[in-house]
């Protein structure tokens, strides 16, 4: 006995879809020059969801097509301008769990050509949101 969770019981899903690196060519910033000339970014995003019905059918009715998440990604980043990697990424997590069926999702922006005045480093920022 003692095998697994009781019948009925919720288990715990730490489960989760992820895609990384999805890349475009974006203008925000808060200085002019970032605006005209723009840089390149990235996304990487993760939805905590039960995959479970997904890995028994092999149905992508099932789960979440990633597919669809990144072309959601890259429309919400070109669609228009922030200054701040915050509020791409709040906007990105807020459109994240409005349109997928997930629980939590963890979004992380990196701006991959910043002009530091000769310094280099790739800086970024990360959000998890929950469904409320």
């Amino acid at each position: 006995g003692g095998d697994g969770p009781p019948p009925g019981a919720q288990a715990l899903s730490s489960d989760k879809i992820f895609l990384e690196d999805v890349r475009f060519y974006g203008h925000h910033g808060v200085t002019k020059a970032q605006q005209t000339v723009g840089a390149w970014f990235a996304v990487d995003a993760e939805l905590m969801l039960d995959l479970a019905a997904a890995a028994a059918s092999d149905d992508l009715r099932s789960t979440v097509d990633y597919g669809l998440i990144a072309a959601r990604i890259v429309e919400v980043s070109t669609k228009e301008r922030v200054n701040l990697l915050e509020r791409l990424a709040g906007r990105l997590a807020q459109m994240l769990l409005a349109e997928f069926s997930c629980e939590e999702v963890r979004v992380r922006v990196r701006k991959l050509t910043p002009p530091m005045e000769g310094l280099q480093g790739i800086p970024g920022v990360e959000l998890t949101r929950r469904r409320r």
